[in-house]
């Protein structure tokens, strides 16, 4: 856990300048979720992240999402639903492999657990919504289903609709976030300001009946 909590400080705080190398990144969650980790043939650690199962709604409410969006909805999901958290990547690492190592292990893990719904906070580097308004009026056509939606709980949010119309512009959507959308993802219909870390996050949900078959095939294909 520690070396996944130094990789996180690596590649979401050092590397992006907002604190010295050599850190933790940790919080209450740590203890509660389970960790993956993927090393290199020589022992680094080269991408981890962590998940947290929840067998019914009841208990959505302890999630690392629940701290910045009302999840009142989601408490009636009818099977379980598992948050991913935390994901990175080592900055100077950028095999492909390592990512289909990734999802491949999710998959398996999400067919062993039986779950659902996967979710968590998708974002963007940068707090500044004005930074990110072409992706983010792009997104909006994703905005998750009524029954599920997650309402407003944090203090700084911005209403995807309520966005100015922008020029034309190439929509630079997280490529984990865009991962999730062609996996049939929906996400909140606003996002959260995280000054704190220099983010704008959207919540993610991805439900696993929903996923197209020919990519639910591919990635079942990984897990072998």
């Amino acid at each position: 856990m520690q070396a996944a909590q130094a990789l996180r400080h690596r590649a979401f705080v050092a590397a992006r300048g907002l604190g010295a190398a050599g850190g933790l990144d940790c919080d209450r969650h740590d203890e509660r979720a389970r960790h993956m980790l993927v090393s290199d043939a020589d022992g680094t650690l080269v991408c981890c992240w962590r998940m947290q199962v929840f067998a019914s709604g009841a208990g959505i409410a302890e999630s690392y999402a629940a701290g910045f969006y009302d999840l009142t909805r989601l408490a009636a999901y009818p099977a379980p639903m598992v948050e991913m958290g935390r994901f990175c990547l080592h900055p100077d690492r950028h095999d492909p492999d390592i990512l289909r190592l990734a999802w491949g292990a999710m998959t398996r893990f999400v067919d062993a657990e039986g779950v659902g719904l996967m979710f968590g906070c998708t974002s963007f580097y940068g707090a500044d919504p004005a930074r990110h308004a072409p992706a983010l009026r792009h997104l909006a056509r994703h905005v998750a289903p009524d029954r599920w939606a997650p309402l407003r709980r944090a203090a700084q949010t911005v209403a995807l609709a309520d966005l100015p119309p922008v020029p034309p512009a190439p929509a630079r959507v997280p490529p984990l976030l865009r991962t999730y959308l062609l996996m049939g993802g929906w996400i909140s219909d606003h996002a959260v300001i995280d000054g704190q870390m220099d983010t704008l996050h959207v919540f993610t949900g991805v439900e696993v009946g929903a996923v197209p078959p020919s990519r639910a095939r591919a990635l079942r294909e990984l897990a072998q």
